[in-house]
């Protein structure tokens, strides 16, 4: 699982330095090299140590931003608003369950970034920079079906880049935010949706408790019950998880 995290990272990280450093010899990256091939300069363990910590550091980002995960996190977030329970379930268990979903989701993109882009790059197949980007290219395909083509269009006129002639040609630079944009933009249709049933349920128990003079206790207190109710009733984490997950296949 180790090696799978650093593959996604290292892929993401490679479409940014084979833009930025176009001069780069075969013989690796910055004219280092993984493989202990001849003549090559290979990195010392304090400076694999190094890399390996900066990916690590970056990995909580980089699952946060070109996953699953933020749509699943700001739908689960809404709905806990929406029934009305402030810290239950606590962002803990909220949190950890958006994980796990994304790791079912994005296992098969994960395991074809390790065989595409890690293990030749350890049979000293191919380079570092060539392993970034034969790596980056299944996490491309998988950001490309999600996001729009209007915030595409946007990041585009943003960075200034000419449009490519079919999505996969696409810069990471562009279709990452693309893609967080996209997500975000899903996430809250979802949130809006949710709240719909919820907000009839606290306007009937506000008007009714209007209407018969009980203004000691606060509507909400009084409506969090039935939504509670209502939400078990019609099996809502089925309905509301399965929908999701049926959403990315």
């Amino acid at each position: 699982m180790k090696r799978v995290l650093f593959g996604m990272a290292v892929s993401l990280l490679g479409g940014g330095i084979a833009s930025a450093a176009p001069a780069a010899t075969a013989g690796g990256l910055l004219g280092l090299s993984f493989g202990a091939g001849k003549g090559a300069n290979t990195l010392g363990v304090p400076m694999q140590i190094i890399l390996l910590m900066t990916a690590l550091t970056l990995l909580p980002a980089i699952i946060m931003c070109i996953t699953p995960f933020l749509r699943i996190a700001v739908v689960l977030h809404f709905l806990r608003q929406a029934l009305g329970t402030q810290s239950t379930p606590s962002n803990q268990v909220l949190l950890g369950l958006a994980l796990f979903l994304t790791i079912v989701i994005m296992q098969p993109v994960a395991m074809d970034i390790y065989q595409k882009g890690w293990v030749p790059m350890e049979r000293n197949e191919l380079t570092t920079a060539q392993a970034f980007e034969e790596g980056a290219k299944p996490l491309r395909n998988f950001l490309v079906h999600f996001a729009r083509e209007k915030d595409v269009k946007l990041f585009l006129e943003i960075a200034h880049a000419p449009a490519p002639r079919q999505p996969s040609d696409l810069d990471l630079k562009v279709l990452i935010p693309a893609y967080i944009l996209s997500e975000l933009k899903a996430g809250f249709q979802i949130g809006a949706v949710l709240f719909l049933p919820f907000l009839i349920i606290d306007l009937v128990v506000a008007s009714v408790t209007l209407s018969i003079g009980m203004v000691q206790l606060p509507p909400a207190m009084i409506s969090a019950p039935f939504k509670i109710l209502l939400f078990v009733l019609v099996d809502g984490w089925n309905l509301v998880l399965g929908s999701l997950m049926k959403s990315f296949f």
